[in-house]
């Protein structure tokens, strides 16, 4: 056992955050923990790492356990690089190093002076420290220090001209991507990882993704990314009305049977509230039989005060919420554009004497929806502003289509310089009535006095709720949306998901979120190298594009680690092998889902015959006749699976075209 906690109660002032929160971890567990915002996730990773002390409650973690927390970001002295701070993760490495290079020096003056016995036994007691801190050092891979860290940098796309600049120069997000690589550097036992996707692109998600499957340690993740959470989590706490539920599977599992499970206590609610209306109208007549007997029976009395005492000992179940509110968003236009909402003709942008990018010609059609995709830095943001004419492009033409009329929701933070409340801001924005306002805003969850909080003192959910209330009213009919779903919680984005499925006008979104993609674009663009490539349809057949494009390009069997750890190259080698078996041409496919389903879990399976090859190369192995036979018998029965599951696949394939 890792953790345990058991009945921690929580306040912050007079209120109360966590009321009785029970839950347990087993070591090397990947576990998410999800609520919606302000039900205390931060709070209760601030107890997990120590910072605060619950206020009643028991909180046990493993003795000696090593705690790396994502918001633990090393403290930086003025004028320290990026390598610099990257170092940090080895600080006890680094001062064994410089010990065995003292000792070094030491025994160099030891052997050139008095030769003695005292000299000679001086000199064997240090090579005895130099040899047992030379050990300890290579066993903690003091000899891999700067191929860890490129390999770290590498895999969260932190570019190696980086290092060189100093620390504080750096943007919010690139400083979280330093700070996560310090922590991942230090391998610790407890990863406590708090938000981690928000300021990462798709294809360092993919890497942490790929990173934690593989983590030795145990995991704790806050998220919202729902793509993230299935991918590493084996299991789901939420934090809900102060109390902690556990579900041991993934997010999507946890959706089903949360459901289940909220039916089931509703059932049973029901089914205690009959019988304690039962209960009530048998003890009111015994009551009444006892005083209408002539003469009184004190039977009656003695049953009916019998029954009341059983029922004053049951334990009352609550109504479970069946719907909780969230927030209530409407998306409509005033009126719709002409038939070009957005028109791109060979357009460049130079930032810096840098370009971004360039040649980019493209059409956004009226109604239609894409989604901008590309790495950190790749220019996304940028060409947001040069269609809304923010910041001018240096090549070609950018022009928008007749009648049209852009909502823009920025990637920012609340204003610092603000001191009005939101009911100001949102009545000055808006222009309408006190009563009115407050309506309104109720539907975005600011309720009571959270009308006159400081929008400078607003949370990232907070203020793009604000924000969100305000385009809404504003019914515009071109949307651009810069990471919309940033700082929102799952419910927040499952709102917004519906609303802008219902929306009639045109959506531009840039965004890292892969749920949300899936569930809102018609189109891909994606940034890369300075070029934009359109993939027509959703987020998954943009993946699929991808992989026929890497079977084209040759890039199966790639011999580099990171295309063999990379979980688009897993995806890569189903291709290859499905496209070994012919189709017939200008077929379809029937029942996509379950052929994406039985995709996906030979993807799995393959990952996992991977993992396993790698581990019967290991040196522990080799010299380790049980376990090789144990590993074996574990790959012939993974390669039974993946054999059975290619064969129903190729047969539901046959199926459907026939």
């Amino acid at each position: 056992m890792m953790i345990q906690c058991q009945n921690i109660q929580k306040y912050y002032g007079a209120e109360l955050v966590l009321s009785d929160v029970t839950f347990e971890i087993k070591e090397g567990e990947t576990v998410g923990l999800i609520g919606r915002n302000g039900t205390g996730k931060t709070t209760m990773m601030k107890l997990l790492t120590g910072s605060e002390q619950p206020d009643q409650g028991q909180l046990f973690i493993r003795k000696n356990t090593r705690i790396g927390a994502l918001s633990q970001i090393p403290d930086v002295r003025e004028g320290e690089t990026v390598y610099d701070v990257l170092l940090t993760a080895f600080t006890h490495l680094r001062q064994m190093q410089a010990e065995m290079q003292r000792l070094e020096t030491d025994m160099a003056a030891s052997s050139t002076g008095d030769n003695g016995s005292g000299s000679h036994a001086t000199l064997e007691v240090m090579l005895g420290q130099y040899g047992a801190l030379q050990e300890a050092f290579e066993r903690g891979g003091g000899y891999e220090i700067e191929a860890s860290i490129e390999k770290v940098s590498a895999g969260l796309s932190i570019p190696a001209d980086q290092f060189s600049r100093p620390f504080f120069s750096l943007s919010g997000g690139e400083k979280t991507k330093i700070g996560l690589a310090v922590i991942l550097l230090q391998q610790p036992d407890l990863l406590l990882l708090d938000e981690p996707t928000n300021h990462l692109d798709m294809a360092a998600i993919e890497w942490l993704e790929s990173f934690l499957r593989s983590f030795a340690g145990t995991t704790i993740v806050i998220s919202h990314d729902r793509y993230f959470l299935d991918a590493v989590t084996s299991k789901i706490v939420e934090l809900e009305d102060g109390e902690a539920f556990t579900y041991p599977c993934n997010y999507s599992a946890y959706k089903e049977e949360k459901e289940q499970r909220l039916l089931q206590q509703f059932a049973d609610y029901q089914e205690q509230q009959k019988k304690i209306k039962k209960m009530q109208e048998t003890i009111k007549q015994l009551i009444e039989w006892g005083n209408r007997s002539n003469p009184p029976n004190p039977g009656f009395h003695r049953r009916a005060a019998s029954m009341q005492k059983a029922l004053d000992r049951m334990v009352k179940l609550k109504r479970p919420i069946l719907e909780r509110k969230r927030i209530d968003l409407q998306l409509q236009q005033s009126d719709r554009s002409g038939k070009d909402a957005i028109l791109l003709r060979e357009v460049g942008t130079l930032v810096g004497g840098r370009r971004l990018f360039s040649g980019i010609n493209h059409t956004l059609r009226y109604g239609e929806t894409a989604a901008l995709i590309g790495g950190n830095g790749a220019g996304k943001s940028t060409l947001l502003k040069n269609i809304l004419g923010f910041e001018a492009h240096a090549e070609g033409e950018i022009r928008l289509g007749s009648r049209v009329d852009v909502g823009y929701l920025a990637q920012q933070t609340a204003p610092s310089d603000h001191d009005e409340t939101v009911l100001q801001y949102f009545r000055d924005e808006i222009g309408i009535e006190t009563g009115e306002a407050r309506n309104q805003l109720a539907r975005f969850l600011f309720y009571g006095a959270d009308v006159f909080k400081k929008v400078s003192s607003l949370s990232g959910g907070e203020w793009t709720r604000l924000r969100l209330a305000i385009l809404m009213h504003r019914k515009p009919n071109l949307l651009l949306l810069d990471e919309p779903t940033n700082h929102l919680d799952i419910d927040s984005r499952e709102a917004l998901e519906e609303a802008l499925e219902e929306y009639p006008g045109t959506l531009l979104a840039v965004s890292h979120d892969r749920y949300f993609i899936n569930k809102i674009a018609g189109q891909i663009w994606e940034l890369d190298h300075g070029r934009m490539r359109v993939t027509f349809g959703s987020y998954e057949d943009y993946k699929e594009e991808l992989a026929r494009m890497n079977v084209q390009a040759g890039t199966i069997g790639t011999d580099t680690s990171t295309a063999k750890n990379s979980p688009i190259n897993i995806e890569v080698n189903m291709a290859g092998a499905l496209s070994k078996k012919p189709k017939v041409a200008g077929k379809t496919q029937a029942n996509p889902s379950l052929l994406r389903k039985l995709e996906g879990d030979i993807a799995a399976l393959e990952a996992e015959l991977a993992a396993v090859d790698a581990a019967m190369l290991e040196p522990e192995a080799a010299f380790d006749a049980s376990r090789l036979t144990e590993i074996q018998s574990r790959r012939d029965d993974l390669q039974q699976r993946l054999e059975e599951l290619m064969e129903r696949y190729f047969t539901l394939l046959d199926e459907s075209e026939e």
